[in-house]
């Protein structure tokens, strides 16, 4: 048995936590955040909302399950959210190297030094969790070999113009023609689109969109601060203008939300789970939905023709609106969840129908 290799999470605040390396040998340093799921972290780990991030998975089992194969379907991987690893690092409190699955491939170890990534186990995530809880997302390092680097915030960089595609790709050949504008895309989305008869004509974060003929406009996830983003916000007011149905989603959300004329802020510790309660605001239905965001629309700057579609239950924040006479809505959680819960894929469908309502004339 290989040589177990120390390694070292130290948090902004100087708390310190030793633990065991799994990944690659790197010292890092990003936001610590935490994801309370209790599967999916192949998913997890490709989620382009997780850049510059160093994730802990409060689930204490990690890695019995492996890593899925890079098979395609329709030019996506079939089985992640993308196509790398997004995270600068991932923090476990057992890890187990001993996979079982049918479509297991490799091991989570493997996979994480494939992308040069660090992981640790041996950590009190229970404990780790209760300070991000309290004090606050902070930042923190991974530190091999008592290395020093200085801490990096990522919301201070374009995280989107990162992780955004670079050039214009298209998806399926379906009646509706979905413009997509990618701030850090999960592939789920598209899929959800393409089995509703859609094209996807996906674009990168500031693409100029006057030039592009469309049916509709879906603003996807991404990393990092919303107001980054100006570009892409002031090409959602020129979509607004047309009155085109539009729909976003978490990054989403928060862009509509500026473009209409809201304000957005940062949540002390972020949504990021699976099995976070919504109420859709006028109703008595509750859902259950995945969410991973860091950031919130400010429901009390919110502009007259716009109202909140959903709220948290948990803490009452904004988990999307809607215009009141336009086909213009969006949600903070993410209905095409992978994996699960699918409570709310039904909003695919509705935008679908504001598009089939808005051909109709």
């Amino acid at each position: 048995m290989a040589e177990e290799k120390k390694v070292t999470l130290i948090l902004e605040d100087g708390k310190e936590f030793q633990g065991v390396s799994f990944g690659y040998e790197k010292t890092v340093s990003g936001e610590v955040v935490f994801n309370t799921a209790m599967t999916g972290y192949p998913e997890s780990l490709t989620d382009p909302s997780y850049k510059g991030q160093i994730l802990a998975l409060t689930y204490p089992i990690i890695g019995n399950y492996g890593v899925p194969s890079n098979e395609k379907a329709n030019d996506l991987y079939k089985y992640f959210e993308s196509y790398a690893l997004h995270i600068s690092g991932l923090i476990v409190s057992d890890y187990t190297e001993s996979y079982s699955h049918w479509n297991a491939n490799k091991s989570l170890g493997d996979w994480l030094k494939e992308y040069e990534i660090p992981g640790i186990y041996g950590i009190d995530t229970r404990e780790l969790t209760k300070i991000l809880r309290e004090q606050g997302t902070m930042l923190g390092k991974v530190v091999f070999n008592g290395e020093n680097i200085d801490y990096y915030d990522p919301n201070k960089d374009n995280l989107v113009a990162q992780v955004s595609t670079k050039e214009k790709k298209t998806f399926g050949n379906g009646k509706f023609k979905i413009l997509l504008i990618d701030c850090g895309v999960k592939y789920n989305i598209i899929r959800n689109l393409l089995k509703r008869d859609a094209t996807v004509i996906l674009v990168p974060w500031d693409w100029d969109i006057s030039r592009e003929k469309y049916d509709g406009l879906f603003i996807s996830n991404g990393p990092g601060d919303p107001k980054m983003c100006d570009k892409t916000i002031v090409n959602i007011r020129k979509a607004f203008e047309q009155k085109i149905p539009v729909y976003g989603i978490c990054l989403g959300n928060q862009l509509m939300g500026l473009a209409a004329g809201a304000e957005t802020y940062k949540l002390k510790y972020g949504h990021r789970s699976h099995n976070q309660p919504v109420i859709q605001v006028g109703t008595d239905k509750a859902y259950i939905t995945s969410q991973n965001h860091g950031f919130a629309i400010d429901n009390n700057t919110m502009p007259d023709d716009w109202t909140p579609l959903f709220i948290n239950l948990n803490d009452n924040t904004n988990e999307g609106m809607k215009h009141k006479s336009l086909p213009f809505f969006s949600s903070q959680f993410h209905p095409e969840a992978s994996g699960g819960p699918t409570d709310t894929e039904f909003l695919f469908d509705d935008f679908i129908d504001s598009i089939k309502k808005a051909k109709q004339g």
